[in-house]
């Protein structure tokens, strides 16, 4: 690519880093002398590694103006943590009352048996534990009444210790979930008859 005398020159250096380049070429009198295709992906490639968003290029022959759209952001989910069996169960340390977030569950209407129940189901994947720490008795057991609020076990989640709170009062009539065992999404948890 060759400059010439009569030639004009132009950039503007940008903050952001683009992605891509576009081009747009007009000749403005007739074209003796043509930049090859070549030399205008040369000069992109060169634009794109120094950093300049724009550059404008004139002669008596050419007039050629690059710029650079600067990047799109592209924002994704987190992704949703699939089950993973554990072989077996692992002891933790007690985890402290202070520090742990409390979760609302959400609780659904279990099948018609004769009574209405209400299920307490598990708001994430992790292990389920009955008490804060293995010499404390339970937060909740079969025919404990509890009411709305209440903390009713604790998951484990990535080593954060998750107070799961109880949505309804009334009388728990089943706990099908053991002592530190791993749970999934959506797990029943509790049966619960409500007041």
């Amino acid at each position: 690519m060759s400059k010439t005398p009569a030639s004009k020159t132009t950039a503007k250096k940008g903050t952001t880093k683009p992605s891509r380049a576009t081009t747009e070429s007009t000749a403005t009198a007739s074209t003796q002398t043509e930049m090859k295709t070549s030399e205008i992906r040369d000069l992109i490639d060169f634009i794109s590694k120094s950093g300049l968003n724009e550059v404008d290029i004139e002669t008596k022959e050419l007039k050629l103006h690059v710029k650079r759209e600067p990047d799109q952001k592209i924002f994704k989910s987190s992704p949703v943590m699939s089950p993973v069996a554990a072989t077996a169960p692992v002891a933790t340390s007690a985890a402290p009352a202070a520090q742990t977030p409390a979760v609302q569950t959400k609780a659904a209407e279990a099948p018609a048996s004769g009574k209405k129940t209400i299920e307490i189901k598990s708001p994430m994947i992790g292990t389920f534990y009955r008490s804060s720490n293995p010499d404390t008795p339970p937060f909740a057991s079969v025919g404990d009444k509890i009411s709305k609020g209440q903390t009713v076990c604790i998951i484990e989640a990535m080593k954060l210790f998750n107070e799961i709170e109880s949505e309804i009062s009334g009388t728990i009539v089943k706990a099908p979930v053991e002592n530190a065992t791993p749970v999934e999404y959506d797990q029943v948890l509790f049966v619960v008859e409500p007041d």
